[in-house]
């Protein structure tokens, strides 16, 4: 009676009978995606293989999507994002995404990449948002992106599954960020090491999808292999219009005994929460900090969303950012900026002197559009607050949902937004 990962992968296999844990398995990729930091790599090695290009390559299953150091930051930059567009026009790209138009992510869930029961594979280690979806994806090299370009398939160990319980009603200002980090500051950074993830409870269900993408999107801080969320009402309408060909959901059996362990939290004792430099583990209740900052920043592929960019421009709405702080307002793709044009959430943010600009990893990974100097610390919704993660060494990140990051702008400070005097 196996997991959801044990059945996708299985399926992907053509096997019959029931994998497990531990076994190495070959399967069949629905969809390999790359991006203009790992894609140059992956098609130079698919070079090497000598392809027929038509007859061979596995194309139609290639998504190659430009959002790392775009628009190009240097003259490097700019080379490497133009080899990767003369790959992707000598290969044959059609599913090819320029400038603008997304963080890869978000952009492989709205485009209709990313379904149930789908294998799905992509050279960025947050390739496992896609479980929000109840899809086993995960991330790879560029090496073994080029392997799958060329054959349509990669190899596999079978992880191990634990699950995640997560019963009760929310409290206010709490988010899908503040249920990853509650579960990462529990069981640490190595806690699922190439293990599947599997969420469930009430709470879970009462989510959003962007909540959900969120907290798959970060269950490889935790070193897991994969997140899935099983695939409910919400889902089938997202996708609804939306997805590309025909898609299969699958769910795990229900035996517990099938679980490596399970892990059971109440909903209720769960608090904003932030994670502090240099770990997402090293969490703490966004209540009992109180540290200065320098910038604020809103987006990427786990915080960008239309859902988190109207909770932080609720709080934001007729205020102005402290003038000590940098407030960056990045939406993770074109669609949602132009949702957020459309609700009038861009003019809340520049009328409370925030930053914003179309969609981009760059201030994520420390590479352009909002580097920290020295000394500087930066209260973010992005996923990893590593030395130097973005910008110098001497700088440092704290990790918190849209809510935080906006009461903490106003403030100057990292703040707990229910001390706000804001009306819902």
């Amino acid at each position: 009676m196996p997991t959801i990962a044990e059945k996708i992968l299985g399926k992907k296999a053509g096997k019959e009978e029931i994998v497990e844990a531990g076994e190495i398995l070959e399967c069949e990729v629905d969809y390999i995606m790359v991006n203009d930091v790992t894609g140059v790599p992956a098609f130079e090695v698919l070079d090497e293989f000598g392809l027929e290009l038509e007859e061979e390559m596995k194309k139609e299953h290639v998504v190659v999507i430009q959002d790392h150091y775009v628009p190009n930051k240097d003259v490097d930059s700019a080379e490497q994002a133009k080899a990767l567009r003369d790959y992707a026009r000598r290969y044959g790209i059609e599913n090819y995404y320029e400038v603008g138009s997304g963080i890869c992510h978000q952009v492989m869930i709205e485009e209709g990449f990313a379904a149930p029961g789908r294998l799905i594979i992509g050279a960025d280690s947050h390739t496992c948002s896609y479980g929000a979806l109840g899809a086993f994806s995960t991330g790879i090299g560029s090496t073994e992106a080029a392997a799958a370009m060329a054959t349509g398939r990669l190899w596999f160990k079978v992880p191990a599954t634990q699950k995640f319980v997560i019963d009760g009603e929310l409290k206010r200002y709490v988010m899908g960020k503040d249920i990853i980090l509650h579960i990462i500051g529990d069981i640490g950074v190595s806690g699922s090491l190439y293990k599947s993830q599997e969420f469930y409870g009430t709470a879970i269900e009462k989510l959003s999808l962007s909540d959900r993408i969120t907290i798959t999107n970060m269950a490889v801080e935790a070193g897991a292999k994969a997140g899935i969320i099983p695939p409910d009402g919400k889902v089938f309408d997202f996708l609804r219009g939306r997805v590309r060909g025909e898609y299969k959901p699958v769910y795990a059996d229900g035996n517990e005994n099938e679980y490596e362990r399970v892990f059971e939290y109440n909903a209720s004792e769960i608090v904003p929460t932030v994670a502090k430099p240099f770990s997402p583990d090293n969490t703490a209740p966004a209540s009992e900090l109180d540290v200065p900052i320098d910038q604020a920043y809103l987006g990427s592929c786990t915080n960008g969303r239309i859902e988190d960019l109207r909770v932080a421009a609720k709080i934001l709405k007729g205020k102005k950012v402290n003038r000590e702080v940098r407030m960056i307002v990045v939406p993770a793709s074109k669609s949602v900026f132009e949702q957020a044009l459309e609700e009038g959430l861009i003019k809340i943010f520049l009328s409370a002197d925030a930053f914003v600009c179309g969609p981009t990893c760059g201030a994520c990974l420390g590479g352009h559009m909002g580097v920290l100097a020295s000394g500087e610390r930066c209260i973010s919704t992005t996923n990893r607050n590593f030395i130097g993660r973005m910008g110098h060494k001497d700088s440092e990140v704290y990790l918190a949902n849209p809510a935080v990051v906006a009461a903490s702008a106003l403030k100057g400070r990292i703040t707990d937004p229910t001390r706000l005097d804001i009306r819902r």
